[in-house]
């Protein structure tokens, strides 16, 4: 990764691990690095960085920060209803 900063190290590795405790065998991750691929800014209205950006099941949800806050993340990808 060209954009491989320590702070979206770390939220790709968050995600990752919420993604396994919560959705294991549940999930599909592709990271893509936004100085090889700008046209995703664009296409997926990404105004900050790191986003992680859930297509399916719709509705498509966009969540932006460092995902350390599991309860957030699943809230913000619509699998908790409850408001933090």
């Amino acid at each position: 990764m060209t954009g491989a900063t320590e702070r979206s190290l770390r939220a790709i590795a968050n995600v990752k691990a919420i993604c396994e405790q919560y959705l294991k065998g549940r999930y599909e991750l592709e990271v893509f690095d936004i100085y090889l691929h700008p046209e995703l800014l664009r296409e997926d209205q990404i105004v900050a960085v790191p986003a992680l950006v859930k297509r399916l099941p719709v509705p498509l949800r966009l969540l932006v920060g460092d995902f350390s806050r599991p309860e957030h993340v699943l809230q913000g990808l619509g699998l908790l209803a409850h408001t933090f």
